[in-house]
């Protein structure tokens, strides 16, 4: 487990790429919109699947070089985004030590599986007869694209990814080893995990619905939220990185252990004690029955009659799950909520399930200037599970 120094962690930059198209000024309107996005059918021919959907980010990737994968520019959109919205210029970090460090699931699997489908394999025009690549390289491709040669690492604990990087990013920040850091989290289309996800039966055929009375499971999507780190004091109006919590439940490849003790946790690790000031939950809220089920009595636990009063914003909802880069885009979100120090509304559902008795409103709520903390959870197979505390620097919207 890790918490931060909520007075030294600042959040002076982010950049968001979603399937509602590129920018966190476009992430924001959608929010604000809460309209329905169903999600696409994936344009694979080998995709032989029963539910191959996924919400895309809409073709053509603005600014993206030819022949570079769709993760990869992704990650490389929000970065540039997060580093101007941070007041950077390109050049100005040429001799920082800045840190990258991004979260996925899956990496760049893109001429992995591409291959498979190939005569003779490999990338059309590589020439390299079907050798596998490894697929995680986006942090030292970006770190290598915007020429920072500081320390890059890529972060693969599942859906948690983004959440973890963050928090990697910010331990770097603390122990001195750098000035900036970029981190987050970019996942983009996988043959492979859109295929065993539907093996496991876990794909909602409509789309993701966390906390619905019918949900049936989650739907992926593409995309990528990088928030640009730095100590507290170039900004005084930043967004804060107040605190973060990890927890491992170690007991099941893809199951949370039933009674949440680890993701109660991760969550009183972030808030550091302090429960008091929550303005809104950023929650996993995959649309699996178990998940939501499970992290409603957690906030239960964790918030206690708090919880009546402090509203859920389900981002899954508006976008799908974004896998490695869910945590990451979640944190955005936060970061936008505190900004403009509003809640947006939820995406409406139809009925929501009485196990999962957390607050859902369909109208905006304002922050109270007493209540601008923000939890975001994030979890991950393999056990892994992160909350992550934003918070207002400087008191008022920025």
């Amino acid at each position: 487990m890790s918490r931060g120094d909520g007075a030294g962690i600042a959040v002076t930059g982010v950049g968001a790429v979603t399937c509602h198209g590129a920018g966190a000024d476009t992430l924001w309107r959608a929010m604000t919109e809460a309209g329905i996005r169903l999600p696409d059918r994936a344009p694979d021919p080998d995709a032989r699947m029963d539910l191959p959907l996924i919400g895309l980010v809409p073709d053509p990737v603005p600014g993206s070089p030819p022949g570079v994968e769709r993760a990869a520019a992704f990650a490389a959109l929000a970065a540039d985004e997060a580093l101007a919205d941070a007041g950077y210029a390109p050049g100005d970090l040429a001799d920082a030590r800045v840190a990258v460090v991004l979260g996925s699931c899956m990496g760049e699997p893109g001429p992995n599986e591409r291959g498979r489908g190939e005569a003779g394999g490999g990338e059309p025009g590589r020439g390299d007869g079907g050798a596998w690549r490894p697929p995680f390289r986006l942090a030292s491709g970006l770190a290598g694209r915007l020429g920072l040669f500081g320390t890059a690492h890529d972060i693969a604990n599942a859906c948690a990814a983004g959440a973890y990087a963050l928090t990697v990013g910010a331990d770097l920040l603390r122990a001195g080893e750098a000035d900036v850091v970029l981190a987050g989290g970019s996942d983009a289309y996988s043959r492979v995990a859109l295929g065993c996800f539907n093996r496991l039966g876990a794909v909602d055929p409509e789309r993701c619905r966390p906390f619905a009375a019918d949900r049936a499971g989650t739907v992926f999507a593409e995309g990528a939220g990088i928030l640009v780190l730095e100590p507290a004091g170039r900004r005084a109006d930043a967004v804060r990185l107040e605190g973060a919590g990890w927890s491992c439940d170690a007991g099941h490849p893809t199951a949370p252990r039933e009674d949440g003790e680890e993701i109660v946790r991760a969550m009183r690790t972030a808030l550091g004690g302090r429960y008091e000031g929550v303005g809104c939950v950023v929650p996993h809220g995959t649309g699996t029955r178990l998940n939501d089920v499970l992290e409603s009595r957690a906030l239960r636990r964790v918030l206690g009659a708090a919880l009546d009063r402090v509203p859920l914003y389900s981002l899954k909802a508006l976008l799908g799950h974004a896998g490695g880069a869910s945590a990451a885009l979640g944190a955005v979100a936060a970061a936008l909520i505190v900004r403009h120090g509003l809640v947006p509304p939820n995406v409406p559902l139809k009925e929501q399930d009485p196990a999962c008795p957390v607050p859902l409103p369909e109208a905006p709520v304002r922050l109270a200037a007493g209540a601008r903390r923000v939890l975001v959870n994030a979890y991950g197979f393999g056990g892994n599970n992160a909350s992550l505390v934003l918070s207002s620097g400087g008191g008022g919207a920025v």
